[in-house]
Order: C-alpha cells, then structure tokens, then sequence
C-alpha cells in the first residue's frame, strides 16, 4: 500500500472523488464477467476519459477483454465513446446514481436538519455515511468558504481522515475494523497515521461525544461532527467543515448545534 501523501496546496480545488487508498472490494463467489466489468468502470471514477489500452492495462487484462466490456457497457449506456475514441461514464449511470440519491431514506430525513444547521453556523453542512473503510458524502450544504476548499471532491474519504469517519467509527465497530485493516495512508498533515493514534483519538471520541480533526484531508482545513446513533449504533454523522480559523473558534456554539442535530435525524429515522 503507498504511503505517498496526497496534499494540495491550501485552498486548491481538486477532483478526485475515488479514495485511491482503499482497497478496491472483491469478486470472490461472484459472477467474474461481472467483476470485470464493474472494475472498468471505477477505473473512471479517478480519470474522467481512458481509451481501451488504458483500461487494459490497469486491470491487467488482454485489450480485446477490456474492448468487449467497453462495448458492452457503451450498449446499455454506462460507458459512451467520444469522437476520439475515449470512453467516459454514461448518462444512464449517471440516472441510476440519482435515483439511489433521492431514494436515500437517511438523507430525506436529515436534509431539513442540515439546511437548519446550515442557516445557524454559516459554514460547509455534511452528511456522511459509512462504506467499508471509508465515509461517503451523500448531501451536502455547501458555504461559500467550503465551494472554495472542496469543489466537487472529498464525496469518498477513508474514515481517519475526518471528523464524520472517526465518530462514526468510534460507534460502530465495522467501520473501525475495516478503516484498521486498510491502513491509515496520510493525506494531510493531520491525518491519523498510526493504529495506537487512531485508538486513542476513538476513546477521546467517545468520551466526548464527538469528533474533532484539523487538517485531516485538506490542508488549513477543519471539521466537526456528531454522530447518528441508532440503537447506539452510528448509521452515520453529520457534520460542518471550513477553514480552520473560521471553524476552530465556532467549536463552543457549533458542537451542541450538531449534537441535538444528530439526535433529531436518528429519532426521526427510527421513528
């Protein structure tokens, strides 16, 4: 696993979407066809275009392989072909993500929260959810300070790099597993880069109730988050982010903000 760090400049907007540190999830007892297939299209969720060499050799399979998958998957409308011959995620997929979007029950739910959270703090609004090693943003209450800082990226990051993945891990045992079987590869100088530091920041967690990270995944940035407990289980966190000397000074007014949010999401989604 690299442990090369993967930090941009203060303030610079990147794309990655993909946590390129997280082990890509497993075939094993499935259909392989199908494997391979889903393994070409997250070759896209790090380059926005790829050619057929290209995809053949970062799966490691015979170009012909890697063209009949993209022939397949441009057919049903996954993939499309440019007029140079670069493919690209197709529009169908972009359907079928939207619809997983508005049929999340959690963010219908939590929404009206967040906007409330929102209008009373002024900064970046999260909700987060786990996903193996990592936390996946699934809404998000964009300031001005946060567009600036996160762009489009930061939809996937490994859980020790954020506020929401260490609360939600201290509450859920799963995740704290599978984010100590990954690793924890830096990415800012924050980050949590040692398993008795990722301990002892989940017993401080608990302790206090919530979750506390300065230049965790972005330089100069900061966040906090509470988690969402169901039958004290964490399904998930909400949680604000911005600049650090605009989020560092707001932590007294903002933490029980966030706190009572979390309650309200979590007796509304149990209820």
């Amino acid at each position: 696993m690299s442990t090369a760090t993967h930090e941009p400049p203060a303030g610079v907007v990147t794309d990655d979407a993909w946590c390129t540190s997280t082990p890509r999830r497993g075939t094993a007892g499935g259909l392989r066809s199908v494997g391979t297939a889903l393994d070409v299209l997250e070759c896209f969720a790090v380059d926005s275009a790829l050619g057929v060499s290209d995809v053949a050799r970062r799966l490691g399979v015979a170009k012909s392989t890697a063209h009949r998958v993209l022939t397949t998957l441009a057919g049903r409308g996954f993939v499309e072909q440019d007029s140079a011959g670069l493919y690209r995620l197709g529009i169908h997929l972009y359907e079928l993500g939207m619809l997983s979007h508005a049929r999340n029950g959690l963010r219908h739910v939590a929404l009206p929260v967040m906007r409330a959270v929102a209008e009373q703090t002024g900064h970046t609004v999260n909700l987060g959810v786990p996903d193996g090693a990592d936390v996946v943003y699934v809404e998000r209450i964009e300031s001005v300070d946060g567009v600036r800082i996160l762009g489009h990226s930061g939809r996937r990051l490994p859980a020790h790099c954020t506020s929401s993945g260490l609360v939600i891990a201290a509450f859920n045992p799963r995740v704290e597993h599978e984010r100590r079987r990954a690793g924890f590869p830096p990415k800012a100088r924050g980050t949590i880069r040692r398993s008795e530091d990722w301990d002892r920041a989940l017993a401080e967690v608990r302790q206090q109730g919530h979750a506390v990270l300065h230049s965790g995944s972005f330089t100069d940035a900061s966040s906090v988050a509470a988690a969402i407990r169901v039958q004290g289980m964490a399904i998930g966190s909400i949680s604000v982010f911005g600049p650090t000397p605009l989020i560092e000074p707001d932590l007294r007014r903002v933490v029980p903000l966030l706190t009572a949010a979390a309650n309200r999401i979590a007796k509304q989604y149990s209820a």
